[in-house]
C-alpha cells in the first residue's frame, strides 16, 4: 500500500468518531396509521378547506340562476308647474308618469341558465374530489416512503452496531498487539463509509417528513412515523382484478374523468342556450300617465321586444358548436389516458410481484444469520479481513436491493389504487 492510501485510512479513522457524534438528536414521535393520517389530512388541510368553500359557492349560484329578474320601475315627474309651485301635481297642474315593467325570458332561458349553474357546481365538487384524491396518494406515498428509507436506515444501523462494537474490540487487540493497525483502519474505514451513506439516509428523510407535516397541517417537532400493518408474502400473492374491470371502475369514479363528461355535457347545455338567446325576450308592465297622454289619469298596457334581424347569436351559437367538439375530444383523450394509466400501473404490479417472492424472504432472514456468523468467524480469525469486508458489502447491498424489490411492489400498489380511483387492494387492514 503507497504512503497516499495510508494517509487516507488514517484520515478516515481519525474522522470516524466525530461522526458517531452526529447521529439524530432524540425528538418527539407520532405514531400513525395510514387510516389515521387520513382522517388528520381531511379535517386540516387547507386546501381541501379551500376547495370546499369553492364547492358551495358554486352551489349557491345555482339558486341565483333560478330567480326571476327584478321588475323595473320608472317614473318622470315635474320638479315645477306652470305657477312656479315646486312640486305641484294636483288635478290641473303637474305631470307624474309612472311605468312598471317585468322581463320575460323566452325560449325557457331561465332553466337552461340554472342548468349551467348546476353543471359548473358538480365540476366544481369533481374538482375538489380530485384534488382531495391526489393530495391523498401524495400523503400515502410519503408515509411508504417513509417507512422505506426507515428499514434502509435500520440496515445501516445494525451493520455499524455490529462494527462499532467490533472497532471497540479491535483498538483492544492492537494495544495488545494482536492485530495489525493496517486491518484496524480498515475495519474503521468500512465504518465511516457506512456512516456517511446513513447521513445520506437521514437527509432524505427531511423533506419526507415536511411534506407530510405540511399535508397534515402538523406544525411541531415531532417525528411522524408511519405504522404499516401489511404482510408483504400476502401482498406478493394477491389476485388482482382484471384490467377491464379496472377500466370499468375507474371509468365511474375517478374524478377526471367526471370533469371531462361534465365538461362535455356543459358545452352541450350552453350550445342550447346560446340558441335560446336568439329567441326575443319580452318586456310587460303597466304604465300612467297623468296629463301629457289623449285623456287625463291614462292607464295602459306596455309590451316591449327586440325585432331579431340582425343579431340572431349567430357567433355565439357558432363558437357554442365548436367548444362542444373541442370538449369531445378531451372527453375521448381522457378515456384513453386512463385505459394507458390502469395498463401501466397494473403492469407494474405484475412486474414486481413477478420479481418479489417468498424465497427472497426466507433469503434475507437467512442473510441476516449469515452476516451474524460471518461477523464471529472474523473474531475468530477464521476468515480473512477481505473475505469479512467484501461480505459485508454484498450483504449491504443485496439488503438493499431486496428493500428497493419490497418497496417497488408496495408502491406499484398504491398507484394502481390512485388510478383506478377507489382502493381494490387492501393494503393496511
Amino acid at each position: 500500500m503507497n504512503l497516499c492510501s495510508w494517509y487516507k485510512l488514517c484520515v478516515i479513522a481519525l474522522l470516524a468518531p466525530v461522526f458517531n457524534c452526529f447521529g439524530s438528536p432524540p425528538v418527539d414521535t407520532l405514531k400513525i396509521t395510514p387510516a389515521e393520517s387520513e382522517k388528520i389530512f381531511l379535517e386540516n388541510n387547507l386546501s381541501i378547506l379551500a376547495a370546499r368553500y369553492n364547492v358551495d359557492a358554486n352551489r349557491a349560484l345555482i339558486r341565483q340562476a333560478e330567480f326571476w329578474d327584478n321588475p323595473v320601475i320608472s317614473t318622470d315627474q315635474n320638479i315645477y308647474d306652470r305657477h312656479g309651485q315646486f312640486f305641484a301635481h294636483n288635478g290641473t297642474n303637474g305631470q307624474v308618469y309612472v311605468q312598471v315593467m317585468q322581463l320575460i325570458k323566452t325560449a325557457g332561458k331561465r332553466n337552461k341558465l340554472a342548468q349551467l349553474a348546476m353543471d359548473n357546481a358538480t365540476i366544481s365538487t369533481a374538482q375538489f374530489d380530485d384534488l382531495v384524491r391526489t393530495l391523498r396518494y401524495a400523503l400515502i406515498s410519503d408515509l411508504y416512503e417513509i417507512e422505506h428509507q426507515l428499514k434502509i436506515k435500520h440496515v445501516y444501523d445494525t451493520e455499524i452496531g455490529e462494527l462499532q462494537t467490533l472497532v471497540t474490540g479491535m483498538d483492544a487487540e492492537l494495544k495488545a498487539g494482536n492485530i495489525s493497525i493496517k486491518d484496524n483502519i480498515r475495519i474503521k474505514a468500512l465504518l465511516f463509509s457506512l456512516q456517511n451513506e446513513l447521513v445520506n439516509v437521514d437527509a432524505q428523510l427531511i423533506p419526507l417528513e415536511s411534506e407530510v407535516k405540511l399535508l397534515l397541517r402538523n406544525n411541531d417537532s415531532t417525528f411522524i412515523l408511519p405504522v404499516m400493518n401489511y404482510y408483504l408474502p400476502d401482498l406478493i400473492k394477491k389476485e388482482i382484478p382484471p384490467k377491464a374491470e379496472l377500466i370499468q371502475v375507474a371509468d365511474s369514479i375517478r374524478p377526471d374523468i367526471k370533469i371531462a363528461h361534465t365538461q362535455l355535457d356543459y358545452a352541450n347545455h350552453n350550445f342550447i342556450y346560446q340558441k335560446a338567446l336568439a329567441k326575443a325576450d319580452i318586456s310587460v308592465g303597466t304604465e300612467y300617465d297623468q296629463h301629457s297622454s289623449y285623456a287625463p289619469d291614462y292607464v295602459g298596457l306596455a309590451i316591449s321586444f327586440p325585432l331579431n334581424i340582425f343579431n340572431r347569436n349567430q357567433g355565439g351559437i357558432a363558437s357554442a358548436q365548436y367548444t362542444v367538439k373541442e370538449q369531445q375530444a378531451v372527453y375521448d383523450g381522457e378515456v384513453s389516458q386512463i385505459e394507458n394509466d390502469i395498463s401501466s400501473a397494473l403492469a407494474k404490479v405484475k412486474f414486481y410481484q413477478g420479481v418479489n417472492n417468498i424465497e427472497q424472504l426466507d433469503f434475507a432472514q437467512q442473510y441476516d444469520v449469515v452476516f451474524q456468523n460471518m461477523l464471529k468467524s472474523y473474531k475468530q480469525r477464521q476468515v480473512s479481513l477481505l473475505e469479512f469486508i467484501d461480505f459485508a458489502d454484498a450483504y449491504k447491498d443485496t439488503k438493499l436491493k431486496l428493500l428497493e424489490q419490497h418497496t417497488g411492489l408496495i408502491k406499484a400498489l398504491v398507484e394502481l389504487n390512485y388510478q383506478t380511483g377507489k382502493d381494490v387492494i387492501i393494503l393496511n387492514k
